[in-house]
Order: structure tokens, then C-alpha cells, then sequence
């Protein structure tokens, strides 16, 4: 994969992903069961999220504990389960599947790019970290490495806290939309 697109993924990710958010907003037609068991999906992958960043010290050391025992991108795990629980929440089938595509097309180069930056940065430990543990999909069982403990001021400095509360944004907005119908 070209060094340049992986970049201009990299760069383009988050507005790409705003593109499709207000796409999803306007097409979301959420049921009741539908919006239910969506949200259970979207949770699951914000509370993988949530503890994912607090093991997080970006640029500081790399992190192997806590589900980065299992992934290289538990956070890239966890937008991926909310996003398939979003599609779900809204019953908008086309936007679960432009969300797969946005995820191939963008998101898998800049794991690759972010790889390649970790090999870089911590080549002492990130090479037998990577032989042993997947790059998205998670092995059964944690890799059994030097990990770090949960911290909240990592989850804090992270800034996850704005995750929950976009998830908490869109569901009342579905909840919303779905009563007001």
C-alpha cells in the first residue's frame, strides 16, 4: 500500500467519518428492538474503547496490557463494533455498509501506517509484540507481555470521555426520532 494514500487516510479519517455520521443521522430510522440490541453492539464497543485509552501514554511508551493483549487496535476495534451497533441502532443498512467500506478504505492503511510509526518508535519490543498479537481481529487468549494497569488519568487525558458522550448524543437522538414518529 502506497506510503501517501495511508496518509492522506490518516488525515481524511476523521472528517470522512463526520461525512457519515451526519449521513447516518439523516437516514436512521430506528425500531424499537432493533434500537436496543444496537446500542447493547454500540456500548460493547465504546466500553473496548473506554478501556483501550486508559492504557493508552501515546508516543510515550507502547502499550501491551489490557486489550491490547488481545489487539495492536483495540480502539479501532471498538469504533468498528460501535459503528456496526450504530447501523443496527438506526436500521440504516446502507450506512452500515458505506461504514464497512469507509473502514477498509481508511482505517485499515492507517493501522498500517500506525504499525509501521510503533516499529519505529519502539523497535526493541514491538516486533515480538506483533508476531504474537493480531494487528485488528483478537486472539482468545492475552498475549502474556509486560502490560500496563487501567489508569483513569489516562482515559481522561485521552479524552474518551468525548466517545461516551457522542454515543449518549446519538442514542437519545434515535430514541428521540423513533418516539417522535
Amino acid at each position: 500500500m502506497p506510503k501517501d494514500y495511508a496518509t492522506w487516510a490518516s488525515r481524511w479519517r476523521v472528517p470522512l467519518g463526520f461525512g457519515l455520521g451526519v449521513s447516518y443521522l439523516l437516514l436512521a430510522r430506528p425500531a424499537p428492538k432493533l434500537l436496543l440490541c444496537g446500542a447493547a453492539l454500540a456500548l460493547a464497543g465504546l466500553l473496548l474503547r473506554a478501556w483501550a485509552a486508559g492504557h493508552l501514554a501515546k508516543n510515550q511508551r507502547l502499550a501491551t496490557g489490557g486489550p491490547y493483549a488481545y489487539t495492536r487496535n483495540p480502539l479501532y476495534l471498538g469504533s468498528a463494533v460501535m459503528g456496526l451497533g450504530g447501523a443496527l441502532a438506526g436500521r440504516s443498512w446502507l450506512i452500515g455498509g458505506a461504514f464497512v467500506v469507509l473502514f477498509v478504505l481508511v482505517y485499515w492503511p492507517v493501522m498500517q501506517r500506525e504499525s509501521r510509526f510503533l516499529q519505529k518508535d519502539f523497535p526493541e519490543t514491538f516486533e515480538s509484540y506483533a508476531r504474537q498479537v493480531p494487528l485488528f481481529f483478537p486472539r482468545l487468549s492475552p498475549w502474556q507481555g509486560e502490560g500496563e494497569r487501567f489508569q483513569w488519568r489516562l482515559y481522561l487525558r485521552n479524552r474518551e470521555y468525548e466517545a461516551a458522550a457522542g454515543y449518549a448524543g446519538v442514542m437519545v437522538f434515535l430514541a428521540l426520532r423513533m418516539w417522535l414518529s
